[in-house]
């Protein structure tokens, strides 16, 4: 029987997010990324959503070791709550590193979990794995690819990346390695697809840079920048915008704040001289000395910015004399809340500037042209898009075909879907693995199902009533008229008649109820009786359906 090896997605395809892929050959599994998603508005309560890894957990003696390309939450965020069920080693660079201790340290699990940094450039054994990390460019510092070598072929994983010739760090992708692995023998490519609908190159982050100056030169008010708080680079070319026009900085927002501490630790960032300064010390400088870099680009309630916004911060009121920047672009899905935040800065008064056209925001993923780059430097043999919704697998399918590569020898899988390679040919197996949601609910984790969420839905779109049926036990007769409570549906002293109503059609359908006697009334009846009689009527009435909660209580 010819060796295979098997690609199993279990997150990041068909969605924005929660990225992991296990990969699978001669008995042992190695898994890259661990990443979680944010939840979707009809997601009532769900602090995120993690995927379910309940084959990795079947197969744990397999696992060989977490790798991880870079440390942005939808690649790290279910670290924590995959190692209490699987502990394995992770392996990762530097800085991304350092964002993870700050996740184990808040679960308890530093002393439990091995660590192992890995400088990209450098390889580490894994079972029947070698994986190497080969550096790239992203909106986040220390992110890498990997080339998983195996005995039946050697596959690149590029992570989340970019061409980026004139990176803040100096250190370019290093296509050099990428064509000589190109020039071995690609068996498979494994690509981020997130851009993959935008043609041309993504601009360099240098020109935020130039466009931060041109905003702080010359200018009056005090400036406020937000962007998101991983993008170690784009902070820094704030304090440098910052030190070179005299001004000093302050950060606010808890996340920004721990960035701050990792990479300055580390080395990743170097304030300038006499430049950071505590927020209270900041607000007996004249406005035009001061700059505040803050969490909250994406408009979340918590976040530094929107609580200064709605006037709740409490170092920091927005006012005119504000000069507000934006250098972050909305996440598919929070068009909304970041619109909410720039409508009540600008009636705050303050100046907002938000705008794609003047280069506040570049993006850390390679559009098409990059993205050819890669494919032509690496001839993969095989190629599975992976990282992004259907329309985005689709079109990278398309442009691997324009580089020239058959249609068979490229997979677009779903979450779940096993991939198996021979050396000569790719299939999707017939057989997948479990790969759903996993909700995470406060300190609950896979609890809340699709049922609690079905409620909570209805629960949020037509409210609830309960109906109280008091029962004496010797005889099983109604004591009285049954009291009907409402949440979220109508406001009781306002709608006496309906209550009535609805008083007289619980009193109906349960003497409908009869046993032989009627003492003998069965109470899961008796509630089944009432609660379908009731909804009939609420939807007949009223055209909406609540949840209807029927309460026997025998006196």
């Amino acid at each position: 029987m010819a060796e295979k090896l098997k690609i199993i997605p279990l997150g990041g395809l068909n969605e924005i997010g929660k990225n992991m892929t296990a990969y699978e050959y001669g008995g042992e599994i190695i898994v890259v990324d661990c990443g979680m998603a944010f939840p979707g508005d009809d997601m009532y309560g769900i602090d995120c959503v993690i995927p379910d890894v309940s084959y990795l957990i079947k197969n744990k003696s397999r696992i060989r070791g977490l790798f991880i390309t870079h440390g942005h939450e939808d690649h790290i965020g279910a670290i924590p709550y995959v190692l209490k069920q699987i502990n394995m080693p992770i392996y990762c660079t530097r800085f991304t590193a350092g964002l993870i201790k700050l996740k184990l340290e808040e679960h308890q699990l530093v002393k439990s979990t091995k660590l192992i940094t890995v400088e990209a450039g450098k390889s580490v054994r894994a079972g029947k794995f070698t994986v190497e990390f080969i550096h790239v460019n992203h909106s986040i510092a220390d992110s890498v690819a990997f080339a998983i070598h195996t005995k039946m072929g050697t596959i690149v994983h590029t992570g989340d990346f970019k061409i980026d010739s004139t990176p803040i760090d100096g250190e370019v992708i290093d296509l050099a390695r990428l064509g000589e692995l190109g020039k071995e023998g690609v068996l498979c490519l494994c690509a981020d697809s997130t851009n993959v609908e935008r043609p041309g190159f993504t601009p360099s982050e240098k020109v935020v840079g130039a466009t931060f100056m041109r905003q702080f030169q010359n200018c009056d008010e005090r400036i406020i920048v937000t962007t998101f708080a991983s993008n170690v680079h784009r902070v820094q070319q704030v304090l440098d915008a910052a030190a070179q026009c005299g001004r000093k900085v302050a950060v606010t927002g808890r996340s920004m704040e721990n960035m701050m501490k990792v990479s300055t630790e580390l080395g990743y960032m170097k304030v300038p001289k006499n430049t950071l300064v505590d927020i209270n010390k900041l607000k007996g400088l004249p406005k035009n000395k001061q700059v505040i870099v803050t969490t909250g680009s994406q408009g979340e309630e918590m976040s530094a910015l929107y609580r200064m916004a709605f006037s709740t911060h409490k170092q920091v009121e927005i006012g005119a004399g504000d000069k507000v920047i934006l250098s972050a672009s909305a996440v598919p899905g929070n068009e909304v809340t970041v619109g909410r935040v720039i409508n009540e800065l600008f009636r705050k008064g303050a100046t907002v500037v938000y705008d794609r056209a003047d280069m506040l925001h570049v993006s850390g993923h390679a559009c098409q042209e990059e993205l050819k780059i890669i494919h032509a430097l690496t001839k993969p043999r095989f190629f599975v898009p992976l990282h992004g919704e259907q329309r985005m697998l689709q079109i990278h399918c398309q442009l691997a075909q324009q580089m020239g590569m058959d249609r068979n020898h490229i997979a677009i899988a779903d979450n779940g879907g096993v991939i198996e390679i021979t050396g000569k040919s790719m299939k999707l197996s017939a057989n997948s693995v479990p790969a759903g949601e996993v909700y995470v609910d406060g300190s609950g984790v896979g609890d809340v199902g699709a049922v609690v969420m079905r409620d909570r839905k209805r629960l949020a779109e037509d409210g609830m009533v309960v109906v109280v049926l008091p029962i004496a036990t010797q005889d099983g007769a109604l004591l009285s008229p049954p009291e009907i409570i409402t949440r979220g549906f109508i406001y009781v002293k306002e709608s006496g008649d309906l209550m009535k109503e609805l008083q007289n059609v619980a009193m109906n359908a349960a003497d409908s109820v009869t046993g032989s006697r009627k003492r003998g009334r069965d109470d899961g009846e008796l509630r089944g009786a009432v609660k379908s009689a009731v909804s009939s009527y609420l939807f007949k009435n009223t055209k909406r359906s609540p949840m209807v909660i029927p309460v026997v209580t025998r006196l």
